[in-house]
């Protein structure tokens, strides 16, 4: 009789484990499903031909030297170099849509640089040349895009880009002994980027790398330009974009 109502004791005890084991399993699936659930922010935000945004930016930039027949013979520096130096930028996005996977995208803007070249002499004496400009730069480039993901994409980007300098000092170089260089640029650039739906904005951080084409080096009779045949600039820069 005792054995009897043991066994009905295990076997009601079993019932209930078995019981709570499929409501957890069932209340599992449910949060499983819930917290799979995400909200697509700005659902039709590819439907408008147009977008407008702004950008904030530091670029790392410097100069690529090439050095000319008198280096070595006539310039006492034993090295020229250009360390990279961080600036700021700051301007507007515009995005025109084109197709499901190209843009068409322009980002005109206001950058601070202060661009360096670094003499090094025997004796452990070194001069540096300190080019501070403001230059508008306003690029041309395509867009390309992967597939949205609920609210987040992939995309890359290659163009070109034309730089006016703004703040050009008048005889600058010549024969004040100083380095000169030429008030236009002209870049090849490309980038990889991400981009970040909310509910009324997108965030596109970017990281973009820019090579200069155009020689920026003024000849000059002066003793800093001696030694160099050619400047080009270089940047890489990493973008927040918010459009």
């Amino acid at each position: 009789m005792h054995i009897t109502y043991l066994r009905n004791l295990f076997s009601l005890h079993r019932a209930k484990i078995v019981g709570l084991l499929a409501l957890l399993l069932a209340v599992q699936e449910v949060s499983a499903q819930g917290i799979g659930y995400r909200r697509r922010h700005l659902e039709f935000y590819d439907d408008k031909p147009i977008h407008y945004g702004i950008l904030f930016a530091v670029p790392f930039t410097r100069f690529n030297i090439k050095h000319n027949e008198d280096f070595v013979p006539k310039d006492s520096a034993f090295v020229i170099e250009s360390p990279t130096n961080a600036a700021f930028r700051m301007g507007f996005v515009v995005n025109a849509f084109l197709n499901d996977r190209f843009d068409l995208r322009t980002t005109p803007s206001v950058s601070l640089y202060e661009r360096h070249v670094k003499y090094r002499y025997p004796g452990g004496t070194d001069l540096i040349e300190k080019r501070e400009s403001t230059w508008i730069e306003v690029p041309l480039l395509l867009k390309y895009k992967s597939v949205r993901r609920v609210n987040s994409r992939m995309y890359m980007l290659a163009g070109v880009t034309f730089g006016v300098e703004t703040n050009v000092k008048r005889n600058r170089g010549g024969g004040t002994g100083r380095l000169d260089t030429k008030s236009n640029d002209f870049s090849i650039d490309y980038g990889v980027g991400y981009e970040q739906f909310f509910e009324f904005f997108k965030f596109a951080p970017e990281l973009r790398f820019s090579h200069g084409i155009a020689n920026v080096f003024q000849p000059s009779k002066n003793s800093a330009g001696m030694g160099i045949g050619k400047l080009t600039t270089h940047t890489v820069t990493l973008y927040l974009n918010f459009e």
